[in-house]
């Protein structure tokens, strides 16, 4: 490797590392379990919302329904444990793997059919609803009761006393998607995806498999939203199809990488903390308003899309060309 390239390199990665080793200290700022929770739900948001993003932000085919991989990846990894005495770790491994499956099951029928806009996000968000009614009505889920993990804490049962190890793994996990993510960035098959956003057609005329990419990009974009189902539910130990495949999920996982920033790598883990701060502090404020939250996402996204169409990480570069600018004149 030359040396400019060694500094690209550095200088893509080294954010990453750096914003992750800042996050890994706040169970040594704080130790309050309502703090703690509180943010390894954003992170399995920001890691849902990595998901959405390899997928609608980098390939533009925008989803509405990606609550049906983090539902496959929730049931997966409960199911494989609850019902088959399955180690945690390695249905934790299997429920991505379905996950993926599932995505791709979903990719072939769609893209094979020439789906595009709004009618692959409609396809996608009736799956999910498909998935939703199926979970809540069979019995081997265990119906509208869910299903619920036995409490045995213990490392090798993925299960742990403090909230801190569980804060850590989340972060380790949303760490290694921003790292593939960038690595998707700088390679050609990520290329190849922001060429199908911007021209699908034209993208074809240069020989682009169109296809093949965007059968590769919802598979691996479902594995990653899977993962932040199978945590989700280990962290719980419970899972229902409301949680699982509820319209929350697919909502949160598209309006974070569109608040932060559309196809960009800390895009999703921007606009979640933007998210869910704001929620956070409203609720403090407000004293639990119920709906408050809901009320406070939508007005961001209006305010996002009216006044930061790149999002809050395009508005953060503007504001800086600015003052750069404004200090070298």
């Amino acid at each position: 490797m030359t040396v400019s390239g060694a500094r690209g390199m550095f200088s893509a990665y080294a954010p990453i590392l750096v914003v992750a080793a800042l996050l890994a200290l706040t169970p040594l700022a704080t130790s309050a379990n309502t703090v703690l929770n509180a943010m390894v739900l954003a992170l399995l948001v920001a890691l849902a919302g990595q998901g959405w993003n390899i997928l609608g932000g980098y390939g533009g085919q925008f989803s509405f329904g990606h609550a049906a991989f983090f539902g496959t990846g929730a049931y997966g990894t409960a199911l494989l444990q609850a019902r088959y005495g399955l180690n945690a770790y390695v249905a934790f491994a299997a429920a991505i793997g379905a996950g993926a499956a599932v995505g791709a099951a979903i990719g072939f029928l769609s893209f094979r059919s020439g789906l595009r806009g709004s009618y692959f996000a409609l396809v996608t968000l009736a799956f999910a609803e498909v998935f939703r009614i199926v979970a809540n009505a069979s019995p081997f889920t265990g119906g509208a009761a869910g299903t619920l993990l036995k409490l045995d804490v213990a490392p090798g049962n993925f299960q742990f006393a403090s909230r801190a190890i569980f804060f850590w793994i989340a972060l380790a996990l949303v760490t290694l998607v921003l790292i593939l993510t960038r690595a998707i960035e700088r390679s050609r098959f990520g290329a190849y995806l922001v060429a199908i956003r911007e021209n699908e057609s034209a993208a074809q005329a240069l020989g682009i498999d169109t296809f093949k990419v965007k059968l590769q990009a919802i598979t691996l974009s479902a594995a990653v939203t899977a993962a932040a189902g199978a945590f989700y539910a280990q962290y719980f130990l419970y899972v229902n199809a409301d949680i699982a495949y509820g319209a929350a999920v697919s909502v949160e996982a598209l309006l974070a990488p569109i608040i932060g920033g559309l196809g960009t790598a800390f895009g999703p883990l921007i606009g979640t903390l933007a998210l869910h701060g704001l929620a956070e502090g409203a609720k403090a404020l407000t004293g639990r308003i119920p709906g408050i939250d809901v009320a406070l996402y939508g007005a961001l996204v209006v305010l996002v899309i009216a006044f930061a169409p790149k999002g809050l990480r395009g508005l953060a570069a503007r504001l800086g060309r600015g003052l750069s600018t404004r200090w070298a004149s």
